[in-house]
């Protein structure tokens, strides 16, 4: 991929400044372990400058008010980004344009800004772009675009045990309807969501490129993932499948879901929409997959018949939900 630093980290364009961050213990994650990550996710590192066009400030963040340059490099570097979205786009414009059609791409820096009390402040983020086959062309898999589900995958893998939402929500840069904010332990921490369409058009790209940023401090010096024995007690697994409004948010329920699980619970997970026949059209099809285990016994089938029809209650009674059989 054209102006990409890879694995072997080896920058295609003029050195950049390294970014200064606390250097993380043994049981700590570093940005080094995330940059790893994402190259395992089949992403490629690029390096950019911290200013940018004007434009961009304009076109991704919707600000008109930028930290302005007093003596730029280049006319069209005459601001401090706000962003990484414009750079990560302008990487894959270069890309598209040398004919490749699938890109997968990340950088970590800083991003500027002049607080209400004429502060200017800065912060470090992590951004990644993905555009086309949602893998690379082969004859073991069946060739298809990649979703907003896809590059969601890559942000919980980045954000690992922390408790992460994603709650629908509208961006300068993302396409109303496919975009969401992220929280992680209640605090707002990034954005996931498809190119707007506005931008998809004026910078002339064939398919709508997904792109993420994650504000660093909310995930750099979690704990590494630890571990813990297993239980010798059976799970169970029961399905929970429901008819409900398309208004209702998937996190909303699952949200409410664990907030009456109960100890005897260890995972609530969606795992299938169904939108078609049989379904009218302003519903949608849900089903939960739930888990259950007791670590000091095997469970009943009162036990588990309980706790099941704890959730369903929720279901029902707090977003007149409709059971399918």
């Amino acid at each position: 991929v054209a102006r990409v630093r890879g694995y072997d980290n080896v920058p295609a364009r003029a050195p950049v400044a390294a970014i200064s961050m606390r250097p993380a213990t043994e049981g700590q994650t570093s940005i080094a372990a995330l940059r790893r990550l994402l190259v395992a996710r089949d992403y490629q590192e690029v390096v950019t400058y911290s200013f940018v066009d004007r434009a961009w400030e304009t076109d991704f963040a919707a600000n008109a008010d930028p930290v302005m340059l007093a003596n730029p490099i280049a006319s069209n570097l005459n601001a401090m980004r706000t962003t990484l979205f414009g750079s990560l786009v302008d990487v894959l414009k270069l890309n598209v344009s040398r004919q490749q059609e699938r890109v997968r791409i990340f950088e970590s820096g800083r991003c500027y800004w002049r607080s209400p009390e004429g502060r200017y402040e800065e912060k470090v983020v992590l951004a990644g772009l993905a555009y086309g086959g949602a893998v690379a062309e082969q004859w073991g898999v069946p060739q298809r675009s990649l979703d907003f589900y896809d590059v969601k995958a890559d942000v919980e893998a980045l954000v690992g045990g922390l408790p992460v939402r994603f709650e629908r929500s509208e961006h300068p840069a993302l396409h109303p309807g496919r975009s969401a904010k992220l929280e992680i332990n209640g605090v707002h921490a990034g954005w996931l969501g498809q190119l707007h369409p506005r931008l998809q058009q004026k910078y002339e790209f064939p398919f709508a490129p997904m792109v993420f940023e994650i504000n660093l401090d909310r995930i750099l010096g979690r704990a590494v993932p630890r571990f813990e024995d297993f239980s010798r007690q059976p799970m169970v697994r029961r399905d929970i499948s429901i008819e409900i409004s398309e208004k209702v948010s998937a996190q909303s329920m699952l949200d409410a879901l664990w907030k009456s699980a109960g100890d005897l619970v260890c995972n609530i997970a969606l795992f299938d929409v169904y939108r078609g026949k049989g379904i009218d059209s302003d519903k949608k099809s849900i089903a939960f997959k739930v888990v259950l285990q007791d670590t000091r016994k095997t469970l009943t089938d009162s036990d588990v018949e309980a706790a099941i029809q704890r959730l369903i209650q929720v279901l029902q009674e707090e977003f007149q939900a409709k059971l399918r059989k």
